[in-house]
């Protein structure tokens, strides 16, 4: 199974911070919950809470599921610095 990311030490910690704000910040933006967001991209609402918080990594099936939620290109979850 392919992984976006291992979490493997503070940089990937980091990067995971930065992605599970980046989907939080879009999808307040958007006024949708994380209850919403996990039905309507068939994950758990703690899997949502765990990416948004940093706690967990992403698997690259998830995220594009998220971002077809959100309306956005997997791309648009690149455009941030570390």
């Amino acid at each position: 199974m392919f992984r976006l990311v291992i979490m493997k030490n503070e940089k990937d910690s980091n990067l995971l911070f930065k992605l599970g704000h980046k989907i939080k910040y879009e999808r307040s933006k958007k006024n949708i919950t994380q209850q919403y967001l996990a039905e309507l991209a068939d994950l758990s609402i703690q899997a949502i809470n765990a990416i948004e918080t940093g706690k967990s990594d992403v698997k690259f099936t998830n995220l594009y599921a998220i971002s077809q939620v959100l309306g956005l290109n997997l791309g648009d979850f690149s455009d941030f610095r570390l």
